[in-house]
């Protein structure tokens, strides 16, 4: 049986995954809208992040990946957990966002985080910012503020 690419699950590249995740995205920010309408933006994120625990770990479970936990290194706990900070950091910043603001302009914002992590991953990581790259980043920083501002 060949090797797997790590780059794929089944036959969808990581191009796919990603189109899935931003389909998600979408669908995130205009049900949470309706779903912060009536409640603090605080309690919302966490009866959303009980139902991504419960969803995620059921996942792991139902793949039999939970035993993988044990030979997880402390750099890699630490950083998955930083990870997590970072998202209910977010999360609770965006539900608020999401409580104030019309989506279809919180949304935008939010999307900032697609240059942010281009600059990040060149300064911390080492990745190529190639001109095509820094290109559709302005791209998408000028849209976020024209979508905000317009």
């Amino acid at each position: 049986m060949p090797a797997r690419n790590p780059g794929t699950m089944g036959h969808m590249t990581w191009i796919g995954w990603a189109i899935l995740s931003a389909v998600f995205a979408a669908a995130t920010a205009l049900l949470a809208k309706v779903g912060v309408a009536h409640v603090d933006s605080n309690l919302a994120t966490a009866l959303r992040t009980s139902v991504v625990v419960v969803f995620a770990w059921g996942i792991a479970l139902a793949l039999g990946k939970h035993g993988e936990i044990r030979s997880l290194d402390k750099r890699t706990l630490l950083f998955l957990a930083l990870s997590g900070l970072a998202t209910g950091l977010s999360w609770l910043c965006y539900f608020r966002a999401l409580q104030l603001g019309p989506a279809s302009r919180v949304a935008p914002l939010d999307k900032l985080s697609v240059p942010l992590v281009m600059i990040f991953a060149w300064l911390l990581l080492g990745e190529k910012l190639t001109t095509s790259a820094l290109i559709g980043g302005a791209l998408i920083t000028a849209g976020a503020i024209v979508m905000v501002v317009g």
